[in-house]
C-alpha cells in the first residue's frame, strides 16, 4: 500500500466527466478515477473547507460514525475490476466496509485520514508525469496540463456495470 493525496477534482472535457485526481506521496505517479458530480462536489467541498448549514452525505456518515464511538483510521484504493475502482474504509475495531472509492475519497478529506493505493491498483491504473527538471511549476497546473493530454478513450471504460466511471450509477459507485 502506498499512501495517496487528493490534487483536485476537475472536468475532463469534451465528455464533461469529471475525474479525482490523487498522486502518490513522494513519487511521479497519478492514479485518475473517473467519478460522478455529486462525489466531485462533495470531494471540492472537503478540499475547499466548505462547512454546509446542514450536513451533507459524507458529513452525516462521519458524525454516524463518531456517534457509534468508532472512527474513520484510513481509506484504501484496493482493486481496479472492469475499470471500477474499489475501496474499504478501515475504522478503528478493525471493522473494514467497503466503499466506492469517491465516496471513501469524499469522507477521509472530511475524516482527516489516510488514504492508501494497492501496489497492484498503482501498477495497473496509475500514470507517471515526470516533475521537470529546475522548475518548481504549481501541482495543480501539472493536474490541468495533464488532463489536457489526456482523454477518457485513454482508459478502457466498460460500457455497463457499476462503480466509479463514466454515467454509471449503483451500489459500486
Amino acid at each position: 500500500m502506498r499512501e495517496l493525496e487528493v490534487v483536485g477534482v476537475r472536468v475532463e472535457m469534451p465528455s464533461n466527466q469529471p475525474i479525482v485526481l490523487l498522486r502518490e506521496t513522494g513519487g511521479e505517479r497519478y492514479l485518475p478515477i473517473w467519478i460522478g458530480a455529486p462525489e466531485a462536489s462533495a470531494i471540492a467541498f472537503a478540499q475547499q473547507g466548505v462547512v454546509p448549514p446542514r450536513p451533507l452525505t459524507h458529513d452525516l456518515l462521519k458524525d454516524v460514525i463518531g456517534a457509534l464511538g468508532r472512527e474513520l483510521e484510513q481509506v484504501r484504493i484496493v482493486a481496479v475490476r472492469d475499470n471500477v475502482f474499489f475501496a474499504e474504509l478501515v475504522l478503528s475495531g478493525g471493522v473494514v466496509v467497503s466503499a466506492r472509492s469517491s465516496d471513501a475519497i469524499a469522507l477521509a478529506l472530511r475524516a482527516g485520514c489516510s488514504i492508501l493505493g494497492a501496489d497492484e491498483v498503482l501498477e495497473t491504473s496509475a500514470v507517471g508525469v515526470p516533475e521537470e527538471e529546475g522548475e518548481a511549476e504549481d501541482e495543480v497546473e501539472r493536474f490541468r496540463e495533464f488532463l489536457d493530454q489526456v482523454s477518457a478513450e485513454d482508459f478502457e471504460q466498460p460500457e455497463e456495470g457499476p462503480g466509479d466511471t463514466p454515467g454509471q450509477t449503483g451500489p459500486g459507485r
